[in-house]
């Protein structure tokens, strides 16, 4: 930082605020901290009452906090992403779509761990709606040294940190289990909640059964809907250790691979995730997802959403804020859990 005279700033860095007032008109900054001051500014400064500046010198070597802001977004900007404009040192990326937001989390920290650079996102591994805040990105000074830009890019590596992925699975199957619900002694109040879900995915629910209760009837009921080839089968209800309910029993039987029948979220400990030979995920579903607000499935839907397989690991991760606080008024996704 040095003091110069304003006739000599021009390609300078200011070093802090330069407020304009004009009676009766205006009063606030009028060049903000960090601007390079350019010959058409000089009049303006003098007109200011501002003789002599405080800048910063760009020295060869060093990079202007803007440029360095952008080289940064470049670290992490995929399609279906927005930046903003430069504004004091910062960027931001908004989604450009609806989809599945990730973070590779290692690669960020390592580029974090970085002295005098910054990048802050949303949590990965959630959905997110066309017009979100994704992420922002700066320096911490007003210039910084070239190198540290450059230790910065070589600890990203190749690739971008972010993604966001747009809504693969278009259609599904529902199969409600319960002979209670096949022979009409009640009303199945389970798929209606399930089709909304899916919904907001731009998932249509192109197959019903109500198969009753019993490993063969639910079986066949999947191995049936499978004909038609949906993106996704799902089965309601029937999921927990009670002798007659056999909805995880049937889903093996039918051929599907399971990648976990529990999981560590509540709701949904008796959740049941699995995939068939050709991709098509089958998930068995508890009762809690017909009554209470936020469950596994809503954590888990994002991924299957968007065509990513989600893998025993995945599931075993949901642990840590996998406890649904059951506030009253519900702000998911704005809250912990599944975070």
């Amino acid at each position: 930082m040095k003091l110069i005279p304003t006739q000599e700033a021009a390609g300078h860095v200011l070093c802090h605020d330069m407020t304009q007032i004009i009676p009766g008109q205006y009063k606030g900054p009028r060049f903000r901290k960090g601007h390079v001051v350019r010959e058409e500014d000089i009049p303006i400064l003098l007109s200011m009452g501002k003789e002599r500046l405080y800048v910063w010198e760009l020295a060869p070597g060093m990079v202007h906090e803007d440029d360095a802001a952008q080289r940064l977004r470049a670290l992490c900007q995929n399609g279906g992403m927005e930046p903003s404009a430069v504004r004091e040192g910062k960027i931001e990326l908004t989604a450009a779509m609806d989809g599945l937001f990730l973070v590779d989390s290692p690669r960020l920290n390592a580029v974090n761990a970085l002295e005098d650079v910054m990048i802050a996102t949303r949590h990965g591994g959630t959905a997110v709606r066309k017009g979100d805040k994704l992420a922002g990105m700066r320096v911490i000074p007003l210039v910084i040294p070239e190198e540290t830009l450059r230790r910065a890019e070589a600890a990203a590596g190749p690739g971008p940190l972010l993604e966001l992925l747009p809504w693969k699975l278009k259609t599904a199957a529902v199969i409600a289990t319960g002979s209670e619900v096949a022979k009409g002694l009640i009303q199945d109040s389970f798929t209606p909640v399930v089709e909304k879900k899916l919904a907001e995915f731009g998932i249509k629910t192109v197959e019903r059964r109500l198969p009753g209760d019993g490993v063969e009837a639910v079986a066949n009921a999947v191995l049936d809907v499978r004909k038609s080839r949906p993106d996704l089968i799902l089965c309601t209800g029937g999921m927990s250790v009670d002798p007659d309910d056999n909805t995880p029993g049937a889903i093996r039987r039918s051929g599907a691979q399971i990648v976990s029948y529990g999981a560590p979220v509540l709701p949904g400990a008796m959740f049941l995730l699995g995939y068939f030979g050709d991709g098509t995920p089958v998930c068995g579903l508890p009762g809690c997802v017909m009554y209470a607000g936020r469950t596994i499935f809503d954590l888990v839907l994002p991924k299957i959403a968007a065509g990513v397989p989600v893998t025993r690991a995945d599931i075993i991760r949901l642990g840590e804020g996998g406890l649904c606080l059951g506030c009253d008024p519900c702000t998911y996704p704005n809250c912990g859990f599944g975070k």
